[in-house]
Formats: C-alpha cells, sequence, structure tokens
C-alpha cells in the first residue's frame, strides 16, 4: 500500500498508526511520501511527528532532514505510541 494510502487510511479510521521507523542514520524521509498524507490526518484529528516527538519539518528541501522516522496516529493514542518507539529505539 501507498504511503498516501496509509495516511488516508487512519484518517478514516480505518487504521490505527503508519510507522516509518529509521532505518540507518543516514536515510531521510522524501517530503513527497509524507505531506499530503500528514495534512490529511492532521486535518481529521490525528496526530503525525518524527520518533523524537518533532513535528515534520517540510521547509528543508527535498527531504525531512530534520527529522528521523514517522509515526502517524490517532491523537488520543500518539503520546503511548511515541513512548513505546523511544524505548525501542533506546532514545
Amino acid at each position: 500500500m501507498d504511503s498516501q494510502c496509509k495516511y488516508g487510511s487512519i484518517s478514516r479510521g480505518d487504521g490505527e498508526l503508519y510507522l516509518r521507523l529509521p532505518i540507518n542514520i543516514n536515510y531521510q524521509e522524501k517530503i513527497w511520501d509524507h505531506a499530503a498524507g500528514c495534512l490529511i490526518v492532521e486535518e481529521s484529528g490525528g496526530k503525525v511527528s518524527d520518533v523524537t516527538g518533532k513535528p515534520l519539518d517540510f521547509s528543508q528541501g527535498r527531504t525531512l532532514a530534520s527529522n528521523k522516522g514517522v509515526i502517524a496516529s490517532h491523537s488520543d493514542t500518539h503520546s503511548e505510541l511515541l513512548k513505546a518507539v523511544k524505548s525501542v529505539l533506546q532514545l
């Protein structure tokens, strides 16, 4: 399933979460994989951040250079999901 469809699934309530965990220290997510989906999830009341809890920063060019990974979920579960991801990644 394409990234944008995953975001749409969360915004409709058909999905609970979307994780893009960092695959290596140098990898940067591309903005075209996340910009529209981020907006859709946030407008539907959800939350999107990187694995440290920072909002996605689309002002750095073609990549999310200021972010590592992506977590998208419903607002009421985002903080618990973020804690779990930080624990697993030892952040």
